[in-house]
């Protein structure tokens, strides 16, 4: 029996909620595979994937299931008790990683803010207090408390909210000398994306992130890889290190690990996890029985061999069209990315346009996202049909070459 709810419209959000957001004018109702209708019933094909969290679309039945039967068997525990989908869930990551251990939050902030408390915790305990030092890459991004934000080297979002946490400094992404010269016996972490997301999907080169891996491994620190966005099959490997073959100490992950049901991981070695011993940190919902089973689900569809090489060969579809749009009207410089992660870099005439082409987008039937002014960004579901691939793309080469005309 379905319930009778009050009317809603778009210019509620105005009156009711906090202004950090702008949202777009429609409202998003209903989902199903790579598709939404909106409150008019308008469908749109959707490649923003709720920012990288919707790895299988919307009402995946795998997912729909795991959480219908969840939810009528068992909710919430909290961590004074275990549970068996957190069980379930853990052995399958630890399973498929370099990782002996997890520690189960809500969002990808915590799973970093977790990693980076664990990186200082580590150092302290074995080296001392002096040895906190944090070095990431300028135009990164790691969530948004006010630790994973003092990370991030984007002062747009760390700005004005008083004192910074010390010892934390920021490098060129991708610059191997920068790392050298920053990195110390002080260095407790470097923390990198495989894959920059919202810096503007920039892949790490290969040799900068083995430089990154000697120069840790020479001053004791330890490496650590946010793979909230680049992770869970997003890059056409499980996770992005093993793209690289360059393993990290300690990996976060979230997005796209619930299929769009919140949760976060911090996955770590046994030999560093006992530094979090019990009390030293926590969370209520973490590791909750519903956000378990439903990305148990996930990892069972997206860890198998058709999947992945699925991501590969959808990428091989959307670069090649997204090159023909990018030459024909001159909107794009290059496509860049890896699997379903996907930057088209604007040209030097459409700097900073990235929204404008997003909204046109919208009002064509296709959801697209930005990552930095400079790059509009896809980050589909990882099992988008190629039919939806290709009348997505037409749709955004339409609302292209209507900017175009002006």
């Amino acid at each position: 029996m379905s319930v009778q709810h009050d009317p809603v419209q778009r210019a509620d959000f105005d009156q009711v909620m906090v202004p950090n957001y702008a949202p777009a004018a429609f409202i998003p109702v209903r989902g199903a595979g790579s598709r939404v209708w909106d409150q008019s019933g308008r469908e749109l094909i959707d490649f923003a994937g709720g920012i990288a969290v919707n790895v299988l679309g919307h009402c995946h039945p795998a997912l729909v299931g795991a959480l219908t039967e969840q939810a009528n068997t068992l909710w919430h525990v909290s961590n004074v008790f275990t549970n068996e989908p957190a069980l379930r869930l853990a052995k399958k990551l630890l399973d498929a990683t370099f990782a002996e251990r997890v520690f189960f939050c809500n969002s990808g902030a915590e799973a970093n803010e977790a990693a980076f408390k664990l990186a200082r915790r580590v150092a302290f305990d074995k080296f001392g207090e002096d040895k906190c030092e944090i070095i990431a890459a300028t135009n990164s991004f790691h969530g948004r408390t006010l630790f994973t934000v003092s990370v991030g080297g984007q002062p747009k979002y760390s700005d004005g909210f008083g004192p910074k946490i010390q010892g934390i400094s920021h490098v060129p992404y991708n610059d191997i000398e920068a790392l050298k010269a920053a990195v110390s016996d002080k260095t407790c972490a470097v923390v990198l994306e495989p894959i920059q997301g919202e810096g503007g999907v920039l892949p790490a080169d290969l040799a900068y992130l083995q430089a990154a891996r000697e120069l840790c491994d020479k001053h004791n620190a330890l490496l650590v890889f946010d793979e909230v966005q680049s992770g869970m099959g997003r890059s056409g490997s499980l996770f992005a290190y093993m793209h690289y073959g360059v393993t990290p100490d300690i990996l976060s992950s979230a997005k796209s690990l619930g299929g769009g049901f919140p949760i976060g991981a911090m996955l770590t070695t046994s030999e560093l996890a006992k530094h979090l011993a019990v009390g030293t940190h926590g969370t209520t919902y973490g590791g909750n029985p519903l956000a378990c089973a439903v990305a148990e689900a996930v990892i069972d569809v997206i860890n198998t061999p058709e999947v992945l090489a699925g991501v590969q060969a959808k990428h091989q579809r959307f670069a090649a069209k997204l090159t023909q749009i990018g030459e024909q009207y001159g909107v794009f410089s290059q496509v860049r990315g890896l699997g379903l992660l996907i930057g088209a870099v604007l040209s030097d005439a459409w700097k900073g346009k990235a929204k404008a082409i997003l909204d046109a987008a919208a009002v064509e039937g296709v959801m697209v996202l930005q990552a930095s002014p400079d790059v509009v960004r896809f980050a589909p579901s990882l099992v988008v049909e190629d039919a939806d691939i290709d009348e997505g793309l037409a749709r955004l080469e339409k609302a292209v070459a209507k900017l175009v005309q002006g």
